[in-house]
């Protein structure tokens, strides 16, 4: 967020909940309570803010009995030290480092006795206060040690800036204000430790490495070596969150069985047991969020929904702006700070042997998996400002077009694979090659149809990729081959398999007949039945 973000977001706040709070650091304030004020205001709240003056942190914890209101602690090195003050020029020899670590901790048990206090802290380099420098490590690391021990949220010294505390008593730099910010807006906001108890991810590169329903069972995994280190990880972070009483639960858009091949498979961390459920199927996720939570008889607000899809995340976000969404990280490096924002939820400071078998107890209350109903996404996908572009490859570079047909197995008309030579054939003889590629505010998707038609009208290859089901890509673009279309009729060589469930529910939809050749339209009607699924997304033409 930028200053002039801010500015206009708190323009534009009216009638907000008031939101009294009081904030605490040892530094001036003005520069943060603009961008405090402007995340609170997106969440729908006025912050009226309260501030200490310029250093006197130290004396309110000391004289002041904890407010009936929120406060937020911003803390650094020397709030707990005050011999790592950089302003105070290093002037006297400091006291021996276990006296003031001993000081440090009556500062740690003041804080911890203020019920309505979060923390944070930044991790400011600390002075070089004494003539061995393992000492002054040692400072640095038990400081942190002793805030994290407070329930500080920690910072990196990224957020601090010399130039700014030495110029005008601002410890937080200016690219860091409004990060801080957030951070300390989503500490009120957040539910009390202990709210959250489920966590329901996604499979395909989230829980593994791969698309199973593309690569196979055999090719995805989560090992550690290379790219599936980071689900290695994770998958190990889960197990642990399971044994200290955290439900684990799967969301996925597979079959059943071949989410469940996987963890079954003995070559993962994790096992189908760890799960008290794993929910598959081709509805909108949020559906599936829903029915786990009315399963388990939890409020939506006690799940975080993990995955790696942002059109997944925006999805159950819009439909359920309760369930806290979070992108499983897509480098190594963000993997770190994802976990540590997962224990921040999911904080427990006690285990109790309820917590050790928490999965087995509701296990054991789970007679049976609830139905899911289908959730019109209409209103959603409107928002999305989808792009479809269609590509003519009857003569153009068809590579990727033939590697779809080749690759997916969920929406795919039969299952049939095809050598280039093969297809080669038949765009010789006069067949044709389309595909598709969609984007999105969330981003670019590729190439993620194709679509081969023998001479005679016989569509004998139609294949859509699995991370844009539920988007409506396969109903706009048959709305579009049919407005088009100047060859013969139609027909779809269908042929059900045991993993293409959804070309049957596309099928089904009553505007196809079986016939001898095929799969034939009843009538047009089809073309007029979803001139609506054409019109969620922007059509352009490319090489047609």
């Amino acid at each position: 967020m930028t200053f002039l973000e801010a500015r206009k977001i708190l323009a534009a706040l009216h009638d907000g909940v008031p939101l009294p709070l009081l904030l605490a650091m040892s530094g001036t304030t003005n520069a943060l309570e603009l961008y405090l004020r402007a995340h609170a205001a997106r969440a729908g709240m006025d912050a009226k803010i309260e501030v200490l003056p310029f250093g006197t942190l130290g004396q309110h914890l000391h004289s002041s009995a904890p407010r009936n209101i929120p406060e937020l602690f911003l803390l650094l090195p020397w709030d707990l030290a005050a011999e790592c003050d950089w302003r105070l020029g290093m002037g006297a020899a400091p006291d021996p480092l276990d006296a003031v670590l001993a000081r440090a901790e009556q500062v740690v048990k003041l804080l911890s006795q203020r019920p309505k206090a979060h923390f944070v802290y930044v991790s400011a380099p600390v002075p070089p206060l004494y003539a061995a420098q393992s000492d002054n490590i040692r400072l640095a690391a038990e400081l942190a040690a002793l805030a994290a021990r407070a329930g500080a949220i920690p910072l990196s010294a990224e957020h601090f800036s010399m130039a700014t505390y030495l110029d005008n008593g601002c410890p937080v730099a200016g690219t860091g204000l409004s990060a801080v910010a957030e951070v300390l807006v989503g500490l009120l906001l957040r539910p009390p430790s202990g709210a959250f108890k489920v966590i329901a991810t996604d499979a395909d590169n989230t829980l593994w490495a791969g698309v199973v329903g593309e690569d196979g069972i055999d090719a995805v995994s989560a090992n550690p070596h290379g790219r599936p280190f980071r689900h290695f990880i994770y998958q190990g972070f889960l197990r642990r969150m399971k044994a200290v009483g955290i439900l684990l639960a799967v969301i996925s858009r597979n079959d059943q069985d071949m989410v469940l091949a996987p963890l079954a498979s003995g070559r993962m961390p994790l096992r189908p047991e760890d799960f008290i459920m794993i929910r598959s199927g081709y509805g909108a996720k949020s559906d599936h969020v829903r029915a786990l939570a009315e399963r388990l008889n939890l409020g939506v607000d006690s799940i975080v929904f993990i995955d790696d899809n942002p059109m997944e995340l925006a999805e159950v976000g819009a439909a359920l702006p309760k369930v806290t969404c979070l992108a499983f990280p897509e480098t190594d490096e963000a993997l770190p700070p994802f976990l540590d924002r997962l224990v921040s939820l999911f904080d427990r400071r006690q285990i109790t042997v309820e917590d050790t078998e928490r999965t087995e107890m509701y296990r054991r209350r789970l007679a049976a998996q609830l139905p899911v109903g289908e959730q019109s996404l209409t209103g959603f996908l409107a928002n999305l400002g989808m792009v479809l572009t269609l590509h003519d490859r009857s003569r153009g570079d068809w590579t990727r077009a033939c590697q779809l047909i080749n690759k997916t197995n969920q929406f795919n008309l039969n299952g049939v694979r095809l050598e280039v030579d093969e297809v080669a054939a038949i765009l010789q003889k006069g067949g044709r090659m389309f595909s598709a590629s969609l984007e999105d505010r969330t981003g670019t998707h590729g190439e993620i149809l194709a679509c081969l038609i023998e001479s005679s009208g016989r569509v004998c290859s139609l294949v859509m990729s699995c991370r844009v089901l539920q988007r409506r890509v396969e109903f706009a673009f048959l709305a579009w081959l049919l407005r088009h279309w100047q060859g013969p009729p139609l027909s779809f060589a269908f042929v059900p398999t045991q993993r293409n469930e959804p070309v049957r529910q596309f099928f089904s939809d009553g505007h196809f007949v079986a016939g001898p050749e095929g799969l034939r339209l009843v009538d047009s009607r089809f073309q007029g039945a979803h001139e609506a699924d054409l019109a969620l997304f922007t059509i352009r033409e490319d090489a047609l």
